[in-house]
């Protein structure tokens, strides 16, 4: 998979080169390149914003440098729009929310693109624009409000690479996984067996891997229903 991320802040992105991330960079696995928004302006104040028209307070980002951005990473001639053009995501609290169901969804892309918005936004036209020569999607990380894309796009990425086979060693675990089916994850124990006088639930030690799968299916939809009832429908 190829990502790109432009950005007024890429050292926002240093923290990919660690852990498993790091590791599918390195073996090729993930082709991944930050861009600096500045780089594309042309004054030497490196502006990227500007007052909105209409009035209101804040700033918002200007079209001319992230068309410029976007013409290097997706290219400046114009082409058809189909599905194996790049997918752009730009993080806004105006998008589809976040889920795990759309982190496996886009980890089956080949391209991705996320621009990191700042200040009180993008101006629409880049949306608009770019929509006519690549795949555009305006996605929420939840229902709050950040300084800026840079930390929605690296959960966006860490929750999305994990999922490219490959990634992860052992893809079993993944199943298992908080949201995998719809249910928040069951509780999990390891040695030793007596902690502060807590114990690991007897069931867990008894060899009966039936016994445990019940369990386990018993604890994640008590945990569902106790923390997050709406998903239980869903399930």
């Amino acid at each position: 998979m190829r990502i790109d991320i432009i950005s007024i802040f890429p050292e926002y992105f240093d923290v990919l080169d660690v852990s498993l991330l790091g590791k599918a960079r390195q073996s090729g696995l993930i082709d991944m390149n930050v861009h600096n928004l500045r780089d594309f302006t042309h004054d030497r104040h490196r502006t990227v914003d500007d007052t909105p028209y209409g009035g209101g307070a804040g700033m918002v980002m200007k079209p001319e440098p992230w068309g410029e951005a976007l013409d290097s990473v997706l290219g400046s001639e114009p082409t058809a729009v189909s599905e194996d053009s790049p997918l752009v995501i730009f993080p806004s609290p105006a998008g589809d929310v976040f889920n795990q169901a759309m982190a496996r969804e886009l980890s089956q892309e080949k391209s991705l693109v996320f621009g990191c918005g700042r200040y009180e936004g993008i101006d629409q036209r880049v949306f608009d624009h770019t929509a006519t020569r690549a795949r555009v999607r305006l996605v929420s990380l939840g229902d709050y409000v950040l300084n800026g894309g840079e930390v929605a796009v690296l959960a966006m990425i860490e929750a999305i690479g994990r999922l490219i086979p490959g990634m992860v060693g052992n893809p079993d675990s993944l199943v298992e996984e908080s949201h995998e089916d719809g249910l928040l994850e069951y509780p999990s124990y390891t040695k030793p067996q007596t902690w502060r006088d807590l114990e690991v639930p007897a069931v867990l030690r008894s060899g009966n891997h039936g016994a445990v799968d019940a369990w386990r299916r018993e604890q994640q939809i008590e945990r569902t229903r106790r923390v997050r009832p709406d998903l239980l429908g869903e399930a």
